[in-house]
């Protein structure tokens, strides 16, 4: 057997010597009762907090009367401010970082500093708390174990559908964020990645008065929105599938490929996209051929 090398190997015992701490603070993401007592009494005790937006977080720490003074860590200013709390934190002052809402470096700003921490060897400390995507998940209906989260898609759809196309055959149910101005645009995206009758939920305004789930088809959903306007910070869910990548035999004309998927069930339009893919051909040209144009 060859040594190991152990370069990479770090343990962190974080509660072990009373040392400076880098404590990362989910914040709610909408009803401040969900701020946890030890979130709160965490941010009171540190000797600063890094916020993603301190205006934001100050209407936070108003309303549970927290003292502790602010320095703004987003992603616009990372790379000078990291070095900043690295030499406080080895100075023995323990820092919080919140995001707006939610867990740090969940779609948020925080995976950069909690690197920078551990290279240094600077305990890092996550508390629990409230997060969009799993909040949604176990009320969506759909399979909640087990689940991919993905976040935020590209906003260029060249840059979108290569991504969502990867997960045709994802078992596991998706998880999206959404603007809900780019929202209609998503589920079209997400229609024609996975089809017009996979099963999908999309929720709204989460632990809000105005909390709002819709459940239903890609096809459905993708109708909805056309025809009703929806605010809020908005989640998606898309459910996996166990259906298999089609094998097919490649002295099988390619008009007949296409009927085959078809009498399976799937739209013309689903089964010329398939056929392309696995083909490695543009669906213009499996069109002319299946129209025979």
């Amino acid at each position: 057997m060859g040594l190991i090398d152990n370069k990479m190997l770090s343990e962190q015992k974080s509660f072990k010597q009373e040392e400076a701490k880098l404590y990362l603070v989910p914040t709610p993401i909408g009803n401040l009762e969900d701020m946890t007592y030890r979130a709160i009494e965490t941010l009171k005790h540190v000797d600063l907090i890094a916020s993603e937006d301190t205006r934001n977080t100050q209407k936070l720490l108003n309303h549970f009367e927290i003292q502790t003074p602010q320095k703004s860590l987003h992603e616009h200013n990372y790379k000078e401010r990291i070095p900043e709390l690295i030499t406080l934190l080895r100075q023995g002052k323990s820092i919080a970082q919140v995001s707006d809402a939610g867990m740090p470096s969940i779609s948020d700003p925080g995976h950069e500093l909690v690197e920078a921490c551990i290279e240094h060897h600077i305990p890092v400390v996550s508390l629990p708390g409230a997060t969009a995507g799993v909040t949604a998940l176990i009320a969506s209906g759909l399979t909640a174990q087990p689940f991919y989260f993905y976040g935020f898609l590209p906003r260029k759809k060249k840059e979108a559908m290569p991504i969502l196309i990867k997960r045709q055959h994802e078992e596991a149910t998706m998880i999206f964020y959404e603007s809900p101005y780019r929202l209609g645009q998503l589920l079209s995206w997400l229609e024609e990645a996975f089809g017009s009758q996979r099963r999908a939920c999309v929720s709204r305004e989460l632990t809000k008065i105005h909390e709002h789930y819709i459940r239903g088809t890609l096809e459905e959903l993708v109708a909805y929105v056309e025809t009703h306007e929806l605010k809020g910070e908005i989640c998606v869910m898309v459910e996996g599938t166990t259906e298999q990548p089609p094998a097919y035999d490649e002295e099988v004309p390619i008009k007949t490929h296409v009927e085959q998927l078809i009498a399976q069930g799937k739209s013309s339009k689903e089964a010329i996209k398939t056929v392309a893919k696995l083909r490695e051909l543009k669906k213009q040209e499996v069109y002319k051929i299946y129209h025979e144009l």
